[in-house]
């Protein structure tokens, strides 16, 4: 999955006195793009290739690297790199999964520090904590941490078949994918996987069980992995706003999803598997 970079190691301890240096990797963005050289292995720009950025925060360390963001909006660098959509960065066979889920988790933090540059409170202006990864409002000293949204992803079993979707044409996806829906106020995974698969296919199920978790940092979520069964009539009444397909596929006919990044490719070739 997209956060299994072995032998490569990740470390999201936080400190505000890292500072970057002329060869530690530093990342842009621009309306969900990073400023990346696809043609070269290192990908994303060094400090040294900027013109003295300002506004530049630790974000984490991969291995002995250590990756830093830039919070200027008109910082610039060396005309050889451009701004990729992120989204495209997982389909290029030749960017490798690990640089993936650097750019994945750099743009959650990256939405969560633009989205919060005021208080939600009073207004006031925030500034990066010193002390943790939190911003702190100069004028009320509230404390924002980064957010995380939970969502689920749902494996529906009818005995040898598990039943496969396909977004709405307007969610821009087109390939195979599983019932999945962001957690509400009040609920439980459980309860989420029984609401979900509901709403979006008209099916009671049972035997909910966990499956596995996985970051992903373009929603700025945690998805949580579960099985059931369908429970009584196996007939699909389709919620056409949510998804343009939905149907029970055998196990030796599941292909999966083009690359192994997501929880949902995982479940599917796990069921295929008979696992």
């Amino acid at each position: 999955m997209l956060q299994d970079i072995a032998p490569h190691r990740f470390d999201n301890s936080y400190s505000p006195d890292h500072k970057p240096g002329r060869e530690d990797t530093v990342l842009h963005f621009r309306a969900g793009a990073v400023l990346c050289d696809t043609e070269q292995e290192a990908l994303f720009p060094l400090y040294s290739d900027y013109d003295s950025p300002e506004l530049v925060v630790y974000l984490f360390s991969v291995d002995d690297r250590r990756y830093f963001l830039i919070l200027d909006e008109n910082a610039s660098a060396e005309e050889n790199f451009s701004y990729v959509d992120v989204k495209k960065l997982r389909w290029s066979p030749e960017i490798s999964g690990e640089k993936v889920f650097i750019a994945f988790t750099a743009l959650h933090l990256w939405n969560w520090y633009t989205n919060n540059r005021c208080c939600g409170h009073c207004g006031g202006k925030t500034i990066p904590d010193l002390s943790e990864r939190a911003l702190l409002c100069t004028s009320c000293c509230r404390v924002i941490y980064p957010r995380i949204n939970p969502a689920v992803i749902v494996g529906v079993r009818d005995d040898d078949k598990i039943l496969i979707t396909r977004y709405a044409e307007n969610r821009g996806y087109r390939h195979d994918a599983l019932v999945a829906g962001f957690t509400e106020i009040g609920e439980t995974f459980e309860e989420t996987v029984r609401r979900e698969v509901m709403e979006e296919v008209g099916l009671r199920v049972k035997n909910i069980s966990y499956y596995a978790s996985q970051p992903w940092g373009f929603s700025g979520g945690i998805l949580a992995g579960f099985f059931c069964d369908v429970d009584g009539n196996s007939e699909v009444k389709l919620d056409e706003t949510e998804l343009s397909v939905a149907h029970w596929v055998p196990r030796d006919e599941i292909t999966g999803q083009p690359d192994g990044y997501s929880l949902t490719h995982d479940m599917m070739m796990h069921f295929k598997n008979n696992k």
